[in-house]
């Protein structure tokens, strides 16, 4: 861990990492990239981890690449400019497939800015909520740079539409939470100060729920995302759900519901 990257834990298996750079709302250094692929590397082994919160401190969630390093790459003279920043970008985008390769769900409590590199990250999360002081666009645009990064132009067409998409894009304008809300980039806009008190409630309502559903339930959605028909969506969920039930978690809640039955309770199945 570094004094920019915070994680806490509780005894529920809920993890938050919090980028600590308030001071520049949270933009990202190179170092910063760096040490945050390390540690979800780490979190992506970790068994006793159920839900991953991925919030900011103070004002922004994240103000995405710190401009102020943006005349050079590190190592750009050994390397040559287009090595150095192939290793750059490389790097950045990483963060994106690592968050969607952990097991376990990723959501983004977006308190403030989540600009370029920021809504990447916020993309990169299953669930995404906002406060009323959050704010998203595609940052590059604006500085003669494509919008398409670190799989936005993958992921927000696939949250917003494809007009809304490229609209937000080729703009690089800026979207306050209660649009962002209403064209699906986020599932809810709330107070400032209820952001991480709504963050945990549904994390602690995932993390309740068996590990090997929520991995099994993050993966195939993933995929699924990409299946090519919708027989090939039904494939994999057929085969998922035998392999589900290997768990024993089903037939636990077979012989429950049986019990109760049995004791003249509803017939119906606790399934809350």
């Amino acid at each position: 861990m570094t004094a920019l990257i915070h994680l806490q834990r509780d005894d529920d298996g809920v993890a938050i990492l919090t980028l600590a750079r308030p001071d520049r709302l949270n933009a990202l250094t190179d170092d910063m990239v760096t040490d945050l692929g390390h540690l979800l590397d780490d979190l992506a082994k970790d068994s006793q981890m159920r839900v991953l919160i991925l919030t900011g401190e103070g004002r922004g969630f994240c103000a995405g690449f710190d401009l102020g390093l943006a005349t050079t790459a590190p190592d750009q003279d050994t390397l040559g400019e287009a090595a150095a920043w192939t290793i750059r970008q490389e790097s950045f985008a990483g963060l994106v497939t690592k968050l969607r390769a952990l097991r376990v769900p990723v959501i983004a409590a977006v308190n403030g800015l989540a600009n370029g590199a920021g809504l990447g990250l916020a993309l990169a999360a299953e669930i995404r909520y906002a406060a009323s002081s959050a704010r998203f666009n595609a940052a590059f645009v604006n500085v003669g740079m494509s919008a398409c990064d670190i799989g936005v132009s993958w992921l927000l067409p696939r949250c917003v539409g494809l007009s809304n998409s490229f609209e937000i894009m080729l703009t690089g304008r800026m979207v306050d939470a209660a649009e962002a809300l209403r064209i699906g980039l986020v599932s809810a806009t709330v107070p400032d100060e209820a952001l991480m008190p709504h963050a945990l409630e549904t994390a602690r309502l995932i993390a309740s729920r068996h590990p090997f559903g929520m991995w099994m339930t993050k993966r195939s959605g993933w995929a699924n995302v990409e299946a090519g028909s919708l027989q090939a969506a039904i494939e994999l969920e057929n085969r998922t759900q035998i392999l589900a039930r290997t768990t024993g978690e089903l037939e636990k809640a077979a012989r429950a519901l049986v019990a109760r039955r049995n004791k003249g309770f509803s017939s119906a199945p606790d399934l809350s």
